[in-house]
């Protein structure tokens, strides 16, 4: 009752009390258990995921092999396959000296330690600080992007794992196998594999062999300098090589030098000096090198890059692959007699260099490479391969021409006017051809064959060189930039023989490119095979891939063409051309004569079978110049002795027309280019392609067929005895007129060819029948012939004349009264024509003119009066005999 009774103020100050006590225990009450639960969720998911991981890692070790130490001992070789499956070469594991670990001196433990494994001699197998420091590189910039091997696992990795991926399960393998490794062996041990097992490059491996070959030393016999660079080759053998690299080898040494420094195993003033020293200066001198005897040697070394460069943690030398290749054994060993014996193609000296790279066309396979002509040289500088020089002309397909039919759908007649022009840089620097002439108006196809420079540049500018970069680069072809100068092969880091034949053989296979490459695939010690043939990818259109192929093949075979010695008869070639030359600023600094010799020159081409590039020169471009003549063909000579060396009783298919291409014809010298009108000469007709639906519209009218002459009229001049004959025409420029007779039926026989529309014809045959015909002829096409007959009259036969003086019988004078009075009559109506020229009259006869006709001709007129002996006039003039004349014949 006293709640009851409890005023408002005490009933709500007890209820906040109330409220504000209740909330504070359930709070924390609260709390507690949540902290309670989260631990107990960290704790089971620890447990959980120690047991998840351990049961993991139990996975992933349970099929790592076991440590054997016969494998600890021995690299395996690798052997190598041809096309056919035939092994043509061993590689590895055959050139080693076994050095032990008491008798490998410190400077060289110091040198691959510091290198190597700075921590080796503390850790346990795995160096936990160098994992998290690889650890923290892999997550910034990708799984595998740095490494954490130790060398225990490096002597794990080479002897038992030769994946070529960074798996999670092989990395783990890894480790619990090097952990294994330090549990049986000791430190020394490990060491001592690790130097005998490292591969050295020069088809060797182990420290002390390398040692032999590049110093001709034992171990303890090296310098710091000499120890240095051995220990900085394992990396990247091939490529640190100071026979090959010395430039890369010494900059690698430098960097291991800096890290014996930096770990205290050498002083500054020690590092400092060692740098100092020159690579090349310490190797072994080139003519006591030992060879290897390594067959094959250029394709081998590509086959090797080709693995290294994929597959890093992959060693040809000691992982016991087997390797299948691209390899045609009979065009290697063609293309090495012909390099090294000289005596199928003969070279100008010893010095002279090639590289040559042949294609499977249809896909992209290394058949052969000619890499060097010493044969002595063995995994050495690889000419096809590994020197980049400026093509030429050979680029002019990829850069100017293939990119305006594929992107403008320009056809083989377009034409491009070879004139003066310039770049179109600050200097406006004038570009030339190589005879410094300039031709006009072309084709696009006759500047290819001809190798003009200007119209190259124009399609290139056509194109658009943004264009032209992007078709180049689909073609396997490292562009990074482009300019102008690139459409005449000036490309400021060059290309190698191996990369243009990739390019050319897109356009033998119909737009469709494979990079070239001599691994088909290999196969692990454990049988795992690894595919390595590219994918084929379409990098043009068809219609592209064949015009260019058709206009290269004149190239090769045309009347023009720069490339007719690298023809082979029966083969549909379809090639090109190319030189380089000395810039003006290089003929002044080198003192180059300026007299056609040249630093590189190219021959590219392909059926539909093979691709080549060839490229010749010498090894130091400054000095080495390739006079004008024989040298500059060379090329051109190796093309076509290995082309037809390996085409010989293989069928060879002709580039086979798409499609997307129709066949045109256009009329030569027309610009821009006209189809041919059905009037154009056949020699003056030029078969050429088109991308269908891009076809030319306009027609020639250079040779049209002239208008007919109109009001063709014959008529005779008795007054004259001539035959006037004229006709009409409209505009009578470039026109003449072809006039022909026929006589009686006649043959027709010509009698002018004039440009008046008029002729007369003096003295016609009296009684006869003409039939004339006028052409009108422009250039070499003719009209339609119209005719005009005339008939000239017939003459009336006229008595001689009488003596007035002569005596006449009775009987005579009788019966001839009336003729007497005819005859005097007769003599005056004679007297008049003569006195009017006696036009009516002609001589018929033989021997002298006796009447009162015109005598045709000087003298006697001793033959009948025919067409043949008629006065020919023209412009409306005739000759007429006089008084003088006439009377002369009369005596």
């Amino acid at each position: 009752m006293t709640d009851k009774y409890q005023t408002r103020e005490e009933r709500r100050k007890q209820l906040e009390a109330s409220k504000k006590n209740a909330p504070k225990k359930a709070k924390k009450k609260g709390s507690i258990n949540l902290f309670k639960r989260v631990l107990l969720i960290l704790l089971t998911i620890g447990i959980i995921g120690i047991i998840a991981g351990g049961v993991t890692f139990a996975i992933m070790v349970k099929d790592a092999p076991e440590l054997n130490p016969e494998t600890l001992k021995d690299p395996i070789s690798s052997t190598i396959y041809d096309k056919n499956n035939d092994e043509i070469a061993k590689v590895g594991a055959v050139n080693r000296d076994y050095v032990n670990y008491e008798d490998i001196p410190d400077l060289v433990k110091d040198a691959f330690i510091a290198t190597e494994d700075s921590r080796f001699f503390k850790h346990h197998g795995i160096d936990p600080i160098r994992l998290g420091g690889a650890v923290i590189a892999n997550f910034k910039n990708g799984f595998g992007s740095e490494g954490a091997s130790t060398i225990t696992q490096q002597v794990v990795k080479n002897f038992f794992f030769n994946q070529p991926q960074k798996t999670l399960n092989r990395k783990a393998q890894e480790a619990w196998l090097a952990l294994e490794l330090e549990r049986k062996y000791s430190k020394e041990e490990i060491f001592e594999m690790y130097v005998n097992k490292i591969f050295m490059s020069e088809n060797m491996s182990g420290v002390k062999t390398a040692a032999k070959v590049y110093y001709d030393k034992n171990l303890d016999e090296l310098t710091l300098p000499e120890a240095a660079l051995l220990a900085g080759m394992p990396q990247a053998p091939n490529a640190y090589n100071p026979f090959n690299n010395p430039e890369r080898a010494e900059k690698r040494r430098n960097i291991v030098l800096s890290l014996m420094y930096q770990h205290g195993y050498i002083s500054k003033a020690e590092m400092e000096e060692a740098q100092k020293t020159s690579v090349e200066d310490t190797l072994v001198a080139k003519e006591n090198r030992q060879s290897n005897d390594l067959k094959y040697d250029p394709f081998i070394k590509q086959v090797i890059a080709e693995i290294e460069k994929k597959y890093p943690d992959v060693n040809v030398f000691t992982d016991g692959l087997e390797i299948y290749t691209t390899m045609d054994k009979d065009a290697q060993e063609y293309v090495e007699e012909l390099m090294y014996k000289g005596e199928i193609v003969k070279f100008p000296n010893e010095d002279f260099q090639a590289g040559i790279t042949l294609l499977d066309t249809k896909t992209g396979g290394i058949l052969a490479l000619g890499g060097d002509r010493d044969p002595e040289v063995k995994l050495g500088t690889n000419y096809a391969t590994d020197v980049p020089r400026q093509p030429g002309s050979t680029i002019k397909p990829i850069l100017d021409y293939g990119p305006a039919v594929e992107y403008l759908k320009w056809g083989s007649y377009q034409t491009l006017v070879d004139e003066p022009t310039t770049y179109n840089d600050v200097n406006k620097t004038p570009i030339n051809n190589f005879d410094n002439r300039f031709l006009g108006s072309m084709t696009m196809r006759e500047a290819l064959a001809r190798s003009r420079n200007i119209p190259a540049l124009k399609a290139f500018r056509a194109a658009g060189a943004e264009n032209a970069q992007e078709f180049a680069v689909n073609l396997g072809i490292p562009l990074d930039d482009i300019q102008e100068s690139y459409s005449i092969g000036g490309l400021r880091d060059g290309i190698t023989s191996l990369q243009l034949a990739g390019a050319y053989s897109a356009f033998g296979n119909e737009g469709v490119y494979n990079e070239p490459h001599a691994v088909r695939s290999f196969k692990l010690k454990d049988g795992t095979k690894i595919n390595m043939e590219p994918k084929s990818k379409v990098v043009m259109q068809d219609y592209t891939a064949f015009i260019i192929s058709d206009m290269l093949k004149t190239v090769v075979s045309g009347p023009n063409g720069t490339g007719a010695l690298a023809n082979v008869p029966g083969l549909p070639i379809a090639g090109k051309t190319g030189t380089t030359n000395y810039s003006k600023d290089d003929r002044e600094r080198f003192n180059i004569p300026n007299d056609g010799r040249v630093p590189d020159a190219w021959f590219a081409g392909y059926t539909t079978n093979y691709t080549m590039a060839v490229w010749t020169g010498y090894k130091d471009r400054k000095n080495g110049l390739l006079a004008n003549g024989y040298d500059q063909k060379v090329a051109q000579h190796i093309f076509k002795a290995v082309m037809g060396h390996i085409s010989e009783d293989v069928e060879t298919a002709d580039f086979k027309q798409p499609n997307s291409v129709e066949t045109i014809k256009i009329e030569k010298g027309t610009y821009p280019a006209r189809l041919a009108s059905s009037y154009t000469p056949s020699s003056q007709i030029l078969t050429e392609y088109a991308v269908k639906g891009n076809i030319l519209n306009e027609i020639s009218q250079k040779y049209n067929k002239p208008n007919a002459p109109a009001g063709v009229k014959a008529s005779y001049n008795e007054n004259r005895d001539e035959i006037e004959l004229s006709w009409s025409y409209g505009d009578k420029k470039g026109i003449k007129f072809d006039v022909s007779v026929s006589v009686d039926g006649g043959a027709s026989e010509q009698l002018t060819v004039t440009s008046d529309t008029s002729l007369k014809i003096a003295k016609p045959t009296p009684g006869s029948s003409y039939t004339f015909t006028v052409k009108a002829i422009k250039d070499d096409q003719e009209s339609d012939p119209v005719s005009s007959n005339i008939s000239v009259p017939e003459k009336i036969e006229e008595q001689p004349p009488v003596d007035p003086n002569e005596t006449i019988d009775d009987e005579e004078d009788q019966d001839d009264s009336n003729g007497e009075e005819s005859g005097d009559n007769q003599d005056e109506k004679d007297n008049e024509d003569s006195n009017n020229g006696g036009e009516n009259n002609s001589n018929n006869g033989n021997g002298n003119n006796n009447g009162n006709g015109s005598n045709n001709g000087n003298g006697n007129n001793n033959g009948n009066n025919d067409t043949g002996n008629s006065n020919v006039q023209n412009d409306n003039t005739s000759t007429t005999a006089t008084n003088q004349d006439k009377d002369r014949n009369r005596d």
